[in-house]
Protein backbone atom coordinates (compact mmCIF):
# COMPACT_ATOMS: atom_id res chain seq x y z
CA UNK A 1 0.00 0.00 0.00
CA UNK A 2 1.14 3.38 -1.29
CA UNK A 3 0.69 6.09 2.27
CA UNK A 4 -0.31 9.43 1.87
CA UNK A 5 2.77 10.50 3.82
CA UNK A 6 5.18 9.13 2.27
CA UNK A 7 3.85 10.65 -1.09
CA UNK A 8 2.05 13.68 -0.64
CA UNK A 9 2.60 15.04 -4.29
CA UNK A 10 0.72 11.92 -5.76
CA UNK A 11 -2.10 11.74 -3.34
CA UNK A 12 -2.85 15.64 -3.78
CA UNK A 13 -2.49 15.14 -7.84
CA UNK A 14 -4.99 12.30 -7.99
CA UNK A 15 -7.13 13.62 -5.29
CA UNK A 16 -7.27 16.40 -7.39
CA UNK A 17 -9.04 14.51 -10.36
CA UNK A 18 -12.63 14.15 -10.92
CA UNK A 19 -14.50 11.23 -12.56
CA UNK A 20 -14.72 12.09 -16.45
CA UNK A 21 -11.55 13.95 -16.49
CA UNK A 22 -9.62 13.45 -20.00
CA UNK A 23 -6.08 12.46 -19.29
CA UNK A 24 -3.50 12.25 -21.45
CA UNK A 25 0.28 10.07 -21.28
CA UNK A 26 2.13 7.92 -22.51
CA UNK A 27 1.99 3.92 -22.33
CA UNK A 28 4.56 3.15 -20.22
CA UNK A 29 3.88 -0.36 -19.86
CA UNK A 30 2.00 -3.52 -21.11
CA UNK A 31 1.10 -6.58 -19.08
CA UNK A 32 -1.06 -9.20 -18.91
CA UNK A 33 -3.55 -7.68 -16.25
CA UNK A 34 -3.32 -4.28 -17.63
CA UNK A 35 -1.59 -1.07 -18.71
CA UNK A 36 0.51 1.85 -16.94
CA UNK A 37 0.11 4.89 -18.13
CA UNK A 38 2.79 8.25 -17.58
CA UNK A 39 0.52 10.95 -17.45
CA UNK A 40 1.85 14.01 -18.66
CA UNK A 41 -0.01 15.93 -15.84
CA UNK A 42 0.96 13.58 -12.97
CA UNK A 43 4.23 12.71 -10.88
CA UNK A 44 6.21 9.51 -11.10
CA UNK A 45 5.04 6.71 -9.18
CA UNK A 46 7.02 5.82 -6.71
CA UNK A 47 6.23 1.63 -7.47
CA UNK A 48 5.26 1.04 -10.75
CA UNK A 49 5.78 2.43 -14.02
CA UNK A 50 3.25 5.07 -14.24
CA UNK A 51 0.75 6.54 -11.98
CA UNK A 52 -2.28 5.96 -14.56
CA UNK A 53 -3.57 1.86 -15.02
CA UNK A 54 -5.92 0.21 -17.38
CA UNK A 55 -7.40 -2.90 -16.54
CA UNK A 56 -8.19 -4.78 -19.57
CA UNK A 57 -11.96 -4.72 -19.78
CA UNK A 58 -11.24 -0.31 -20.43
CA UNK A 59 -8.97 -0.56 -23.35
CA UNK A 60 -12.06 -1.41 -26.22
CA UNK A 61 -15.33 -2.01 -26.21
CA UNK A 62 -14.11 -5.41 -27.65
CA UNK A 63 -13.02 -8.90 -25.68
CA UNK A 64 -9.02 -7.98 -25.48
CA UNK A 65 -7.41 -11.02 -23.95
CA UNK A 66 -3.86 -8.91 -24.62
CA UNK A 67 -3.37 -5.48 -23.79
CA UNK A 68 -0.47 -5.43 -27.12
CA UNK A 69 -3.56 -5.94 -29.54
CA UNK A 70 -4.89 -2.39 -28.81
CA UNK A 71 -1.84 -0.54 -27.22
CA UNK A 72 2.23 -0.52 -27.65
CA UNK A 73 4.90 0.69 -24.86
CA UNK A 74 5.22 4.67 -26.16
CA UNK A 75 2.16 5.09 -27.16
CA UNK A 76 0.05 8.37 -26.54
CA UNK A 77 -3.12 7.72 -25.09
CA UNK A 78 -6.23 9.86 -23.92
CA UNK A 79 -8.30 8.03 -21.05
CA UNK A 80 -11.02 8.87 -19.09
CA UNK A 81 -10.25 9.33 -15.31
CA UNK A 82 -12.38 6.95 -13.42
CA UNK A 83 -11.25 6.46 -10.11
CA UNK A 84 -8.32 7.31 -7.46
CA UNK A 85 -7.21 4.00 -6.32
CA UNK A 86 -6.31 4.62 -3.16
CA UNK A 87 -4.70 1.13 -2.29
CA UNK A 88 -2.08 1.18 -5.56
CA UNK A 89 -2.44 5.36 -5.28
CA UNK A 90 -3.14 5.54 -9.00
CA UNK A 91 -5.56 6.95 -11.28
CA UNK A 92 -7.42 4.17 -12.59
CA UNK A 93 -8.50 5.15 -16.60
CA UNK A 94 -10.43 3.87 -18.97
CA UNK A 95 -9.47 4.22 -22.97
CA UNK A 96 -12.82 2.89 -24.50
CA UNK A 97 -14.69 5.65 -22.69
CA UNK A 98 -13.16 8.01 -25.15
CA UNK A 99 -14.73 5.97 -28.35
CA UNK A 100 -18.06 5.52 -29.43
CA UNK A 101 -19.70 2.33 -28.23
CA UNK A 102 -20.45 -0.21 -31.02
CA UNK A 103 -23.15 -1.63 -29.26
CA UNK A 104 -24.77 1.58 -29.36
CA UNK A 105 -24.77 1.76 -32.54
CA UNK A 106 -25.90 -2.13 -33.46
CA UNK A 107 -28.65 -1.60 -30.95
CA UNK A 108 -29.76 1.99 -32.72
CA UNK A 109 -30.15 0.19 -36.56
CA UNK A 110 -31.51 -3.43 -34.68
CA UNK A 111 -34.83 -4.38 -33.79
CA UNK A 112 -36.86 -7.27 -32.39
CA UNK A 113 -37.25 -9.72 -35.16
CA UNK A 114 -34.80 -9.06 -37.70
CA UNK A 115 -32.91 -11.48 -39.51
CA UNK A 116 -28.92 -11.18 -39.32
CA UNK A 117 -26.20 -13.56 -40.80
CA UNK A 118 -23.33 -14.13 -38.36
CA UNK A 119 -20.26 -16.37 -37.27
CA UNK A 120 -20.40 -18.83 -34.48
CA UNK A 121 -17.72 -17.09 -31.92
CA UNK A 122 -17.88 -20.15 -29.43
CA UNK A 123 -19.77 -23.38 -28.52
CA UNK A 124 -21.15 -23.45 -24.81
CA UNK A 125 -23.21 -25.76 -22.66
CA UNK A 126 -25.54 -23.65 -22.46
CA UNK A 127 -25.64 -22.58 -26.67
CA UNK A 128 -23.65 -20.68 -28.71
CA UNK A 129 -22.08 -17.29 -28.94
CA UNK A 130 -22.39 -15.53 -32.62
CA UNK A 131 -20.75 -12.66 -33.62
CA UNK A 132 -23.36 -10.66 -35.47
CA UNK A 133 -21.60 -7.38 -36.71
CA UNK A 134 -17.90 -6.52 -35.60
CA UNK A 135 -17.06 -6.69 -31.68
CA UNK A 136 -20.85 -7.54 -31.07
CA UNK A 137 -21.76 -10.95 -30.27
CA UNK A 138 -25.24 -12.49 -29.37
CA UNK A 139 -26.29 -16.01 -27.26
CA UNK A 140 -28.15 -18.59 -28.87
CA UNK A 141 -29.63 -20.55 -26.18
CA UNK A 142 -30.05 -24.52 -26.55
CA UNK A 143 -33.68 -24.15 -26.89
CA UNK A 144 -33.17 -21.47 -29.40
CA UNK A 145 -31.13 -23.56 -31.79
CA UNK A 146 -32.50 -25.89 -34.58
CA UNK A 147 -30.89 -28.76 -33.40
CA UNK A 148 -30.76 -28.55 -29.78
CA UNK A 149 -29.50 -31.43 -28.93
CA UNK A 150 -27.03 -32.29 -31.93
CA UNK A 151 -25.68 -28.64 -31.35
CA UNK A 152 -25.30 -29.02 -27.23
CA UNK A 153 -22.22 -31.08 -28.27
CA UNK A 154 -21.01 -28.75 -30.86
CA UNK A 155 -21.25 -31.23 -33.68
CA UNK A 156 -23.86 -29.51 -35.98
CA UNK A 157 -22.28 -25.98 -35.20
CA UNK A 158 -18.97 -25.12 -34.43
CA UNK A 159 -16.49 -22.02 -34.15
CA UNK A 160 -16.64 -20.17 -37.46
CA UNK A 161 -19.55 -21.57 -39.02
CA UNK A 162 -22.09 -19.35 -40.78
CA UNK A 163 -25.63 -18.99 -39.01
CA UNK A 164 -28.77 -17.03 -39.62
CA UNK A 165 -30.67 -15.54 -36.72
CA UNK A 166 -33.23 -13.57 -35.29
CA UNK A 167 -33.08 -10.58 -32.57
CA UNK A 168 -34.97 -11.56 -29.90
CA UNK A 169 -33.94 -9.09 -27.54
CA UNK A 170 -31.40 -6.24 -26.81
CA UNK A 171 -30.35 -4.81 -23.35
CA UNK A 172 -28.79 -1.45 -23.75
CA UNK A 173 -28.04 -1.27 -19.78
CA UNK A 174 -26.09 -4.80 -19.62
CA UNK A 175 -25.19 -4.85 -23.40
CA UNK A 176 -26.57 -8.41 -24.23
CA UNK A 177 -28.48 -9.24 -27.27
CA UNK A 178 -30.37 -12.63 -26.94
CA UNK A 179 -31.02 -14.37 -30.47
CA UNK A 180 -32.74 -17.39 -31.91
CA UNK A 181 -32.26 -19.45 -34.66
CA UNK A 182 -35.34 -21.24 -34.54
CA UNK A 183 -37.07 -17.58 -35.30
CA UNK A 184 -34.94 -17.26 -38.51
CA UNK A 185 -34.88 -20.77 -40.10
CA UNK A 186 -32.81 -21.16 -43.70
CA UNK A 187 -34.35 -20.34 -46.64
CA UNK A 188 -35.59 -23.40 -48.43
CA UNK A 189 -35.07 -23.93 -52.24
Amino acid sequence: MIEPSEYPELWDFLGSLRQGDLLTGTVSAVEPFGVFVALDDGPEHPVFPGVGFIALPELSWQRCDDASDVVQVGQRVSCEFLQFDTYNGEARLSLRATRPDPFEAFADRTEIGQRLHGRVAKVLPFGVLVEVAEGIEGVVHLSELLEPSANATGKDLGPGDDITVAVTGLDRRRRTVSLSQRQAPPHRR
